[in-house]
């Protein structure tokens, strides 16, 4: 029997997999919440072998909760899913320790195998995703960059983000300024777009 976490903020869709995974025979779905933030505490209390996990949430998103689950509990497999299939979230998620990335369209069948193979130590990645990962390549953002504009999607001044992350407003503006040029973007709220759909952020 395979025990697995799921985890996903929309209540309904995360009830939906909770109830089409619990039809499998051989899935026991031990422990589901819709925060990132209590992916830890609840893998910790329910100890799954794999742990279903949405991208996007609040609290701490997927890909953060799956490298400290990966970091907490290093013998649960990761299977991420998502609405939004971003190369740059594929890349990201297979650096934080996660085993499989599928999207959310995936056939109830196909997303049950996907954690069976998950489980068994396998590999599992949607095709088309893997594809378009390839041709998209490596984020052009260094770390800053990155970190500059995940503060510039609140829309907040040039001294808001020199604030948030304990920076100079000459820095955060040199930072922008270079995020703006690798991703070819006309300005920052251009350029958080761009980084956004892409997966980089």
């Amino acid at each position: 029997m395979i025990r697995l976490l799921v985890a996903d903020d929309q209540a309904l869709v995360r009830g939906a997999l909770v109830a089409l995974l619990s039809l499998e025979s051989d899935i026991e779905v031990v422990a589901e919440t819709g925060r990132g933030d209590e992916v830890v505490d609840a893998a910790l209390a329910s100890q799954p072998d794999v742990a279903l996990l949405d991208v996007e949430m609040p609290g701490l998103d997927g890909i953060a909760a799956a490298a400290a689950l990966q970091r907490a509990l290093p013998d649960c497999r990761v299977l991420m899913v998502t609405t939004f299939g971003r190369p740059g979230y594929l890349r990201r998620a297979m650096l934080a320790g996660a085993s499989g990335f599928v999207v959310k369209d995936t056939p109830a069948r196909q997303l049950a195998d996907a954690v069976r193979r998950v489980a068994r130590g396998l590999r599992v990645v949607d095709p088309a995703l893997a594809a378009e990962s390839l041709t998209a390549g490596d984020s052009p953002l260094t770390e800053r960059e990155a970190d500059v504009l995940s503060v510039a999607r609140t829309g907040g001044s040039v001294a808001d983000i020199a604030r948030s992350l304990h920076i100079s407003e000459g820095t955060v503006r040199n930072y922008l300024s270079s995020a703006i040029g690798k991703t070819n973007a006309r300005n920052r709220a251009d350029a958080v777009l761009i980084a956004e759909s892409n997966g980089w952020l």
